[in-house]
């Protein structure tokens, strides 16, 4: 974004400008969907084994959130700051974030590539992995862990593509990898007969050409805020208020690591194999209304704190209550389509009758409060925005770690349907969490602005 457009988030029209920053990402996280689903779709269509490689391939869930989770620790917590950094006009100290967050994406990716190639066959047992479904886990979980710098830097450096208001270009990140593993998965699968070896392979490859683009970029001509190696040595005081920032992003996300396997581990007690592979699916589905309320949030955040940091907080308002507007009617859609149609959703994945027929019941069951997270995820992400760290960190592990692990483990006791009560549990922290969310969003919204921004 030029200097001119970068003013112009506070002082454009902020609907327009909403537009322009949201629409893009929206884009850019549905078409990330196409990473986390495309292999599950294609592993899910391989002749005789296609239900028990899906499974298989769902049980490195909890895995794939971990590294996503240390990935947005640094961009999820170090772009907010960066943004708050160019509205007070200070581009140096938003380059030292961007550089420091970089270095520490690249000391994380050597260690987690270590810890989860080694650990991968115990973590996949301890997952719920029976006899049937190790191999084709731990199959796809050592290919994609090798790969697992490509990952973090292209999860974790976008977001500050998106933060100088170059929208566009951060979709185009996603939209090349994802097209990179529409075209290689089908080829690495069937064509090299590699099963979930290739789905692994091509999803690998598709983050490389991604983390080139994305770096290419940072470091080219256009970028507002370049990577520089003289900031790439790590400072504390940089570093850390970044991290405290980026740390409730984390939790919401490791948490669905702890989440998944929890869950797994129940439905694998209680419902064997059909139950998890239900999960897989359901895990799936949640994700085409959960990356859209991502993108929606990521196009607000540099909107509201730029202007945060300028102090404009007519602009803020603005800005949250069109992004609230989005986020709760897409929620409230999904939960009707998915009320009425689950079996579509189900079908998409897996041929197989007996699961897509158990996977429709378990949905309506499990989706029956999603129409709340657009409540809890626009106000929780709205706290990140606004550089509230603490207050976003207990949002974040309120509905999960709180609630939801607890009710999976506590409600099988008081219901004889054990699976029932399992799937139970999703619905009801889903509607607690929204609710405490967003009442002490709005409670605190006007103190919050009315506070000094240099204090964020």
């Amino acid at each position: 974004m030029t200097a001119a457009k970068t003013k112009d988030m506070g002082s454009g029209s902020v609907g327009k400008l909403l537009l322009q920053l949201a629409l893009p990402a929206v884009v850019a996280q549905v078409v990330n969907l196409l990473y986390n689903i495309v292999d599950r779709i294609y592993i899910g269509h391989m002749a005789e084994v296609g239900a028990s490689a899906l499974t298989g391939v769902g049980l490195f869930t909890p895995i794939l959130m971990l590294l996503t989770a240390f990935a947005m620790l640094c961009g999820a917590g170090g772009a907010p700051r960066a943004a708050i950094a160019m509205g007070r006009g200070d581009n140096d100290a938003a380059e030292q974030i961007m550089a420091n967050c970089f270095t520490l994406l690249l000391i994380l990716a050597a260690v987690l590539t270590a810890v989860f190639y080694f650990a991968a066959p115990s973590l996949l047992v301890m997952f719920g992995a029976s006899a049937n479904t190790l191999p084709f886990a731990l199959d796809y979980a050592r290919i994609y862990v090798l790969g697992s710098v490509f990952v973090l830097v292209v999860l974790g450096m976008n977001p500050f593509v998106t933060t100088q208001g170059f929208a566009a270009f951060s979709m185009l990140t996603t939209v090349i990898g994802a097209v990179c593993n529409i075209i290689l998965d089908p080829i690495f699968i069937f064509v090299l007969d590699m099963g979930v070896r290739g789905a692994a392979t091509a999803t690998v490859l598709s983050q490389a050409v991604g983390a080139v683009w994305v770096l290419e970029f940072l470091t080219g001509k256009r970028t507002k805020l370049k990577l520089r190696a003289q900031n790439m040595p790590l400072r504390a005081k940089v570093l850390l208020p970044c991290l405290a920032l980026g740390v409730s992003t984390f939790v919401m996300i490791s948490t669905e690591s702890i989440l998944s396997i929890s869950f797994n581990a129940s439905l694998a007690r209680y419902g064997g194999d059909l139950a998890v592979g239900a999960m897989t699916i359901l895990t799936s589905v949640t994700q085409l209304l959960n990356m859209p309320l991502q993108g929606i949030c990521q196009g607000g955040q540099p909107l509201m704190s730029f202007n945060f940091g300028a102090g404009k907080t007519d602009r803020v308002k603005k800005a949250f209550y069109l992004q609230f507007t989005c986020c709760v009617a897409l929620a409230a859609a999904f939960w009707g389509v998915s009320m009425l149609a689950p079996q579509v959703f189900a079908g998409i994945f897996t041929t197989d009758a007996e699961l897509v027929n158990y996977t429709a019941w378990a949905m309506r069951i499990y989706m029956a409060g999603i129409f709340s997270c657009g409540f809890q995820g626009c106000c929780q992400q709205s706290f990140v925005a606004l550089g509230q760290a603490k207050i976003s960190l207990f949002m974040a592990c309120l509905r999960k770690l709180i609630l939801l692990i607890p009710l999976i483990f506590i409600l099988p006791t008081f219901i004889p349907n054990k699976v029932f009560a399992v799937f139970l549990a999703e619905p009801i922290s889903d509607i607690l969490a929204a609710l405490v969310t967003s009442i002490a969003f709005f409670t605190r919204f006007n103190k919050i602005l009315a506070g000094d921004a240099k204090q964020a």
